[in-house]
């Protein structure tokens, strides 16, 4: 894969959560992802990534730093520099989950399309070497399915070959997996095509069938610390909740500013 020398633009930069080194001894669990896991802000509420729940299920540590942007693919998110920010900071000991696909999979917009099989696999990798280069462990995430059901009432998957991929990068690169897409599409087929209306972005205004609420933010990182004892990236101390309800109240969105991610 021939790839452009990426240089971080003061812009990236400004663009790019703030984050620090955690003290000596403390691990620092990194998030790189899309919309879907990101951070959002007061103007953007109630939708809800689900990154920002994902700390209610785990002890003071790991910490959690959510680098995860909206709108951005496995390759944009590195051509900004974004996990260049994201490798100036990690150490020997923490962990790198990576969760991309749905913005890869925009075969019309060049800056953010990869194909399944290639050029996705390809920049998977840049994070699993980036990680693992450093010292710490690089983990693997399927992308969240959407709400989508067919006429039947069967929840259907929306990722193509982009999960397939992922899962196979994973096996031949060692890399622990955490399968969140077909364990999302299972809880929605589960709860149904009305019922999961209550997890996604559903408002008077808008119908949205990608992005969660705090409810489906708090199913999915529900889904994703399990994974993490599952594959035993995390140990059983370390998770905590995984089975208690946890208040959608505990969700809070930070005044928006003129650095927060676009």
């Amino acid at each position: 894969m021939a790839l452009t020398r990426r240089q971080v633009t003061s812009a990236a930069l400004a663009a790019a959560p703030l984050a620090v080194r955690s003290p000596k001894g403390n691990r620092t669990l990194y998030l790189a992802g899309d919309s879907t896991a990101a951070q959002k802000y007061a103007d953007a509420a109630p939708e809800t990534g689900w990154g920002m729940a994902l700390p209610f299920f785990l002890r003071k540590e790991p910490e959690v730093a959510n680098h995860a942007v909206n709108g951005r693919s496995s390759k944009s998110f590195v051509d900004e520099g974004r996990l260049d920010a994201i490798l100036s900071l990690i150490r020997s000991g923490d962990l790198l989950v990576v969760q991309f696909a749905h913005n890869d999979e925009k075969a019309t917009d060049p800056a953010r399309y990869t194909e399944p099989w290639t050029t996705y696999q390809e920049y998977l990798r840049l994070y699993i070497d980036g990680a693992r280069s450093r010292g710490a462990r690089p983990v693997l995430a399927t992308p969240v399915e959407r709400r989508r059901f067919d006429a039947e009432g069967n929840a259907v998957p929306t990722h193509g070959d982009y999960p397939a991929a992922m899962r196979a990068l994973a096996e031949a690169e060692r890399v622990p997996l955490l399968d969140i897409e077909a364990l999302s599409l299972a809880l929605w087929q589960e709860l149904g095509a009305e019922a999961t209306k209550k997890y996604f972005n559903w408002t008077d205004t808008e119908q949205d069938n990608t992005h969660f609420n705090p409810l489906g933010a708090i199913a999915v990182a529900r889904l994703v610390a399990q994974e993490l004892l599952r594959t035993r990236v995390l140990a059983r101390h370390d998770v905590v909740r995984l089975h208690a309800d946890i208040p959608t109240s505990w969700i809070t969105w930070p005044p928006a500013s003129p650095s927060s991610p676009s």
